[in-house]
């Protein structure tokens, strides 16, 4: 159990490059990153058809409330029980899995830097960008192959609310980050860039 562990929240557009980022900081730092996708709110309420329609890309699709209280619990060195998020069903599976952290967390989400109790908790804030045309060919490829999804729906719900979402709640965020980076480069630069800071400003005693 570590008593106090260094934040790295990673914000950005969808498919903008953030997952990469964070498993390439992962690998280097040797530890895990809590995925905010995890933390959609349960829509087991409503019809299949229902579900589709909801809007995933604003803040209140997410359950906030439970991501500060566990990221809070993370930062002291406690074990959580993190939910786990079926995108296929648009449910979480009845039971999550045991999470915790080492010297380091890496948070990555669309609105990691969203809300300010999450922000205070990060010492290292990233906001990772790309262009528009960028995130929607990567979105396909991910939606079809991961999430059950066809082209055609991707290109609807992206041109409906993923980009007219992210230039309202997600793109204004970037003025909260220490870094801003572009997720349309070698992933080798913007790891290096993201661990710079880490070194300069984190108090935990590891080789980087």
């Amino acid at each position: 159990m570590y008593s106090s562990v260094y934040i790295i929240a990673i914000a950005g557009p969808s498919c903008a490059g953030k997952t990469e980022l964070g498993k390439g900081l992962a690998h280097e730092l040797r530890c895990s990153v809590l995925l905010l996708d995890s933390y959609y709110r349960v829509l087991s309420a409503l019809m299949p058809a229902e579900r589709a329609r909801v809007n995933f890309d604003v803040p209140v699709a997410l359950d906030h409330e439970l991501v500060i209280e566990q990221v809070r619990a993370l930062s002291r060195g406690e074990t959580v029980e993190r939910p786990l998020y079926d995108f296929a069903t648009h449910t979480r599976v009845p039971r999550g899995e045991s999470f915790a952290a080492n010297e380091f967390l890496i948070i990555e989400g669309l609105f990691a830097l969203y809300w300010p109790e999450l922000r205070e908790l990060a010492g290292t804030k990233v906001f990772v960008d790309a262009p528009d045309d960028v995130c929607l060919r990567r979105r396909q490829l991910r939606d079809v192959a991961e999430r059950g999804r066809t082209v055609e729906s991707v290109i609807t719900q992206f041109k409906q609310t993923v980009q007219p979402m992210a230039a309202l709640h997600v793109r204004p965020t970037s003025k909260y980050a220490d870094l801003i980076l572009s997720g349309d480069q070698p992933l080798s630069r913007p790891v290096d860039a993201v661990l710079r800071h880490v070194r300069r400003n984190s108090a935990a005693q590891i080789m980087l």
